[in-house]
């Protein structure tokens, strides 16, 4: 059985959300309000995994925000697939501001999630990378993910 964390708080018209767990076919959103704010803020970078029953209440869920706008931050990659894989998934008025990119050194076996954030690694034009991204040995290491498919959300 999976467990979600959900921190919610509001300061004038925004709301602010941290998430933290699984999102699984044991959630229950209707517990978190998200109708009547001008501007949600999503913090997703507790969140660890998320299955197809918990998507479709997620899109439920969300959908409940009406016209707000809505950021996402610190989105991990389970998040990122699904903004690629599932319409919807992201609202219209929603946007990524920062997300996760796995990075790898096949030599070392290292592994390393770098944030990429809206202005500085990335905008509507496309991604600009940092030039290198090194493990705790100072190995370089390369991108672990087909930057055509998991980039793809920055174009819709």
């Amino acid at each position: 059985m999976g467990k979600l964390d959900v921190k919610m708080n509001k300061a004038a018209d925004k709301l602010t959300v941290q998430m933290a767990g699984t999102i699984d076919e044991d959630v229950d959103f209707s517990q978190f309000n998200l109708t009547g704010n001008q501007a949600i803020d999503v913090e997703l970078s507790g969140l660890k995994s998320i299955n197809s029953c918990g998507i479709r209440e997620w899109i439920k869920w969300i959908g409940t925000a009406g016209g707000a706008q809505i950021s996402f931050s610190n989105c991990p990659k389970v998040i990122v697939d699904q903004i690629n894989m599932v319409d919807g998934f992201l609202p219209a008025t929603g946007k990524v501001n920062s997300f996760f990119v796995p990075y790898y050194n096949d030599d070392s076996g290292s592994e390393k999630n770098v944030l990429f954030r809206y202005g500085t690694e990335f905008n509507e034009g496309g991604v600009t990378p940092p030039a290198s991204v090194k493990d705790e040995e100072g190995n370089e290491m390369e991108m672990d993910v087909i930057e055509s498919k998991y980039f793809k959300f920055l174009k819709k």
